[in-house]
């Protein structure tokens, strides 16, 4: 029914809250997908039956095991009607819950003489995906992916070889609420398998049937398989069904456990064999003794929930108009500078674009009003104040909460690499939530429930008050730069190796570290742990490193050749998979040394990686990782040091170099040590074009060639605009010596010093071949007490204000705006 403008339903509902839910007392539960109340009649009537009948073990002969059988089938046929389902084309197996009749179903298939493959849909719980231990080929899919194997187009990298095939998904994500369509089931019927077999469906109705009817009337159309927990539409018992279409039960055959209750005759010495019961499918499934009492129980919830909210109808039509009102209203809330307040993941319930209507539930995350995640965590600990009940983290649904957060695998291995497990507090991790918030709606969910927790959004992450300017360094930049942008920005992430240019439309994080993914590995030495350097082994420059995100792995290519018959490229994960390293206690790991640095390093344990970088060098080595986050001997800090040329406000003219441009900071006393991956000495390198063309000019006047930006090997090369008169480019050229703190975008930098020059400089970042330039030219303009500068060291300084989007997950693009602030 729809809900009429009196509210019948949730007035009735508000009439026997008190005394059928005193538990509640002034709390608000929207937990339902979780499990739903029980009410106090429920128990009542339980108790009754407990105390007026008496019951015996269901094995035995004796009165009260008659009693107790009798009670049981009763029940079971009660379920039969409850779906519609008739007793000659279903059978009902009583499990603990909908996970332990997936294993039911997953220990038949495993028997399989030639194994099974396995189907499974992105959105399904995780007790579904576990099933894939056990296939010997399995496939995840999304919705356009079932729709390709109904229609016998899908193709899979690994195809179908075993004897059976099975398809398992959720008819309610337990995660948003989503529906899918349960006449899946009968196309796949219709069609067969790569390998010609049968393909059994496995539907998981667990969230589903809590609040909305589920008709098996017509067995033609229904799942070979469904699951499902009492306790979700219930609330009390707990126990869960396996419901089986008869003409699928002879695959329970290969099932080869059995248990007590389960068989009519077993031998066991001298000769192994035994007779299972063939009477009904559930006696050679329920193994043990059944729980009679939740059994018994659950007759009496089937017709209390009856009595309380009429028919499943009743209660889907309350709840879907519970949760469009719940939806709406979170979508109409705006901070005062107009940005939603809820990211929400979850389809309308009653969304038109599609004949599917979602389930009570919403799923969403919180923004402040200038983009940043609120904290699941800090969500929690206030609507446990305010005692509200929900759920929060990844809600057991691995597919659904990476296909709504936009989280790639490589991603997911990075969170866990860096310490995120299911039910601690990383609930932000790389400037995206781990999980969401979740709100579903139960038949005893009221008006005055959804209506209270939009009041307590509201009140607590609805800011009203327009943003202030975000408050970032406090310190002034120049007016009379000219305009300056950044050009290129690139990553280096093997050490010694060639970049990665990011794309120009490409963000790129900014970690304290430095850029991402820039020098977290490095080739080391067999013998004697060394990094390698290019300064040695100018061929490094030949390997190319790419980070391919859509596959999660970093790509290296070589574009020199080869001395032996290898592949010109190889790929490793970006998470950090514990199964291509040695293990870090293993006797053949030793410690690294970089920059006179030690370190622990994870070292590539593949013989084909070993090869591939020892035959581009021509020395013994291997490729190691050393990702963020480190400590003690995992963790490097830059050796910079503030001088006195940042100490005071302006330079003493007598240390300025031949030009007379002014003296670059050098590394002579103590500052802070920033912490750094594998880079030489500080987190980020930037050089100034400006500088370069000068540069560049003094070369081409003795005879020589040009260097291109790429020989420095700097992170960001920042530019001046075209339209700057000339004079001021000029002006402009080793500027980056009085450069105190540069603004990229909305970030702020501050300088860390001059980057000290070696013989690097001078190898060919295209063919790896050294020459004497821009060392020599370098050396005769940029030289001060023997030391060789051009660039300038810098890292990322946080904003002050940490509620932003910018703040919790900071980037830099090609093109941002550049700012000075000079000394």
């Amino acid at each position: 029914m729809e809900e009429d403008t009196g509210g019948t339903y949730n007035g009735r509902i508000d009439a026997i809250r008190n005394e059928e839910f005193p538990m509640l007392r002034d709390s608000i539960y929207l937990d339902h997908a979780g499990t739903t109340l029980y009410p106090k009649s429920l128990m009542d009537s339980f108790a009754a039956e407990m105390t007026g009948n008496l019951f015996g073990n269901p094995h035995s002969t004796s009165a009260s095991s008659r009693c107790t059988m009798s009670k049981i089938e009763t029940v079971r046929h009660k379920v039969l009607q409850f779906f519609n389902a008739e007793p000659t084309e279903f059978d009902v197996v009583f499990v603990a819950n909908a996970t332990a009749g997936i294993k039911l179903v997953s220990d038949a298939f495993r028997g399989c003489s030639e194994g099974f493959d396995y189907y499974y849909h992105q959105a399904s719980h995780t007790s579904l995906v576990g099933v894939r231990q056990e296939a010997r080929n399995s496939l995840c899919l999304d919705s356009e992916d079932v729709v390709k194997l109904i229609a016998g187009s899908l193709t899979a990298d690994n195809p179908a070889v075993s004897g059976a095939t099975l398809f398992a998904y959720a008819a309610q994500s337990n995660m948003d609420g989503r529906r899918y369509p349960l006449t899946w089931c009968q196309h796949l019927s219709q069609v067969s398998s790569p390998t010609g077999r049968r393909i059994y469906t496995l539907l998981d109705a667990a969230a589903y049937v809590a609040t909305s009817p589920l008709d098996l009337s017509n067995a033609a159309a229904a799942p070979d398989f469904t699951v499902l927990s009492f306790y979700k539409i219930f609330g009390f018992p707990d126990l869960g069904a396996l419901i089986v279409k008869r003409d699928a039960a002879p695959i329970f055959r290969e099932r080869r456990y059995f248990g007590g209750g389960t068989v009519d005759m077993v031998v066991c010495s001298k000769e192994q064999w035994h007779s299972a019961k063939t009477e009904s499918l559930h006696e050679s499934l329920e193994d043990g003794t059944l729980p009679i009492h939740n059994i018994i129980a659950l007759g009496s919830a089937i017709e209390v929930h009856h009595r309380l909210y009429g028919s499943m109808l009743d209660v889907a039509s309350h709840t879907s108009f519970l949760a469009s009102k719940l939806y709406k209203s979170l979508e109409k809330l705006r901070h005062g500078n107009g940005e939603p307040v809820c990211v929400l993941y979850s389809a309308p319930a009653d969304d038109t674009t599609t004949y599917l209507r979602s389930g009570p539930v919403v799923a969403f995350n919180i923004r402040s009003r200038l983009g940043a995640w609120i904290s699941l965590v800090e969500f929690e600990k206030l609507a446990v104040l305010q005692l509200f009940h929900l759920r929060t983290g990844g809600v057991c649904n691995p597919g659904g909460v990476a296909a709504a957060l936009g989280l790639e695998p490589w991603e997911m291995k990075q969170n866990f690499s860096a310490g995120f497990r299911c039910g601690n507090e990383n609930d932000i991790m790389n400037g995206k939530p781990t999980g969401v918030i979740r709100v579903s709606l139960g038949a005893m969910s009221t008006l005055s429930d959804v209506d209270k927790f939009i009041a307590f959004i509201e009140e607590f992450y609805r800011e009203q008050y327009d943003p202030e300017p975000i408050l970032r360094t406090g310190f002034k930049y120049d007016d009379d730069v000219p305009n300056m942008y950044v050009n290129a920005i690139t990553v280096y992430p093997i050490k010694s190796c060639g970049g990665f240019r990011i794309p120009a439309s490409t963000p790129w994080k900014v970690r304290p570290e430095g850029l991402a993914w820039d020098r977290e590995w490095c080739l080391v030495h067999h013998g004697t742990g060394l990094a390698l350097s290019q300064k040695q082994y100018p061929r490094m420059a030949l390997i190319r490193p790419s980070i391919d995100f859509s596959k999660g792995q970093l790509a290296i290519t070589y574009t020199g050749p080869l001395l032996q018959d290898i592949p010109t490229e190889i790929s490793v994960p970006l998470s950090v998979n514990p199964t291509w390293f040695y293990p870090t206690e293993a006797s053949n790991v030793r410690e690294s040394r970089v920059c006179g640095d030690r370190i622990s390093t994870l070292l590539y344990k593949s013989k084909e990686i070993a090869q591939f970088f020892t035959s581009i060098t021509g020395v013994s080595c291997t490729l190691a990782r050393f990702p963020p986050g480190g400590l003690g001997q995992t963790m490097r800090r830059t050796k910079l040091h503030a001088q006195r040329r940042q100490i005071h406000t302006s330079y003493d003219d007598s240390q300025s170099l031949p030009n007379g441009l002014d003296t670059p900071p050098d590394s002579d006393s103590e500052a802070h040590g920033q912490r750094i991956l594998l880079s030489n000495e500080s987190p980020i390198l930037a050089i100034n074009l400006s500088s370069l063309a000068v540069l560049n000019q003094a070369i081409v006047e003795k005879g020589g060639s040009p260097t291109s930006a790429e020989a420095f090997r700097a992170n960001i090369v920042i530019e001046t605009s075209s339209s700057t008169p000339p004079a001021s480019l000029e002006r402009l050229a080793y500027s980056e010596d009085r450069w105190k703190r540069v603004s990229i975008g909305v970030h702020d930098f501050k300088t860390l010093g001059g980057c000290q020059r070696c013989h690097m400089v001078c190898i060919d970042q295209k063919t790896g071949l050294k020459s004497a330039e821009p060392f020599i030219t370098l050396a005769k303009t940029r030289r001060m007490e023997g030391k060789v500068f051009f660039g300038v060291h810098m890292c990322h300084m946080p904003v002050v204000a940490p509620d932003t989007r910018d703040a919790q997950c900071p980037t830099i693009s090609v093109g941002d705006k550049v700012a000075v602030d000079t000394l």
